[in-house]
């Protein structure tokens, strides 16, 4: 919702300013559908032209994303941790075997119904399921497992970042297309240089309004929300690269509490729980009731 906030505080910047400085509304009002019309079209056909099905299909998904902010908070790193917590402690306990009853079958999993949030969040049990698979058929090199783990994540935002990388080319494309608009506006302009010098004002007023849209579509929305979905989509990415960290600190032989810190200190400075917090969940997920599943 800072996004919006901001946009429209930009935007009544911009034009009161116009106005308390005697700028005429009108003009701009008259000319700006078919201005708009140039550039916002032209920007959508060049997007279109750019991008896969599959990209266009996921484009409402990540403007969503980018207004509503990071998906995950505290308490999904917090109970993330916790379900890790839970596996490694399975692990040390009855060995690596014992995790292949939850990873076949995650829906019917002891250990995930403690954590329907992230049972529920298909791509993260995906990757804790693959990887907790090649644990169990004793892949123990740490280093190995740390170089596969960071490749695919690698691969994984690559394409996450696809779109926010199309609108910043297409922000950078917006004040071209502004001045072509404004080119088009000149050309109907000197096709009528015989008409009175009003008129005449009023048409280069209408041309020089397509310059000025191109330039502050470009710097004032879509390159801020090109940014804006950037920031977003990396501090999501953050949640299951901490995956990583515990599942190399478990291989590294580090007991599961001790896997659990290291991979509290990876968690972004924002959603970060304190050595207390963290410390209380694990305790609570360690006792009979929370662990007997485990």
């Amino acid at each position: 919702m800072l996004f919006i906030g901001g946009l429209i505080f930009a935007l009544l910047c911009v034009f009161g300013s116009f106005v308390a400085s005697g700028g005429a509304l009108a003009p701009l009002i008259m000319s700006m559908p078919f201005e708009l019309l140039t550039i916002l079209g032209a920007a959508v056909g060049i997007f279109v032209m750019s991008n896969s099905k599959d990209v266009l299909k996921e484009f409402p998904h990540y403007l969503r994303r980018t207004i509503k902010g990071p998906r995950y908070n505290k308490a999904a790193y917090t109970e993330l941790l916790v379900t890790l917590f839970r596996f490694m402690r399975l692990a040390q306990a009855k060995g690596n075997m014992a995790l292949e009853e939850h990873i076949e079958n995650p829906n019917d999993s002891s250990i995930f119904a403690l954590s329907p949030n992230v049972r529920d969040d298909v791509p993260t049990r995906a990757l804790i399921c693959d990887y907790l698979r090649l644990v169990s058929l004793n892949m123990d090199d740490a280093y190995q497992l740390d170089e596969v783990m960071g490749r695919e994540l690698k691969k994984n935002l690559s394409e996450e970042l696809h779109t926010s990388e199309s609108l910043q080319s297409i922000a950078d494309a917006l004040p071209a297309l502004g001045i072509v608009a404004a080119v088009l506006g000149v050309i109907k302009t000197m096709a009528s240089i015989s008409k009175p010098p009003v008129i005449l004002g009023e048409m280069i007023a209408g041309a020089l309004v397509g310059t000025f849209l191109g330039v502050l579509l470009s710097y004032g929305v879509v390159a801020p929300l090109s940014s804006r979905m950037r920031d977003v989509v990396m501090q999501d990415a953050r949640y299951q690269d901490l995956i990583r960290t515990v599942f190399v600190a478990h291989l590294q032989g580090n007991p599961p509490q001790i896997c659990a810190e290291i991979g509290r200190k990876d968690i972004p400075h924002a959603f970060m729980p304190t050595f207390a917090e963290l410390d209380s969940a694990l305790s609570e997920a360690s006792n009979p009731g929370a662990g007997a599943a485990a």
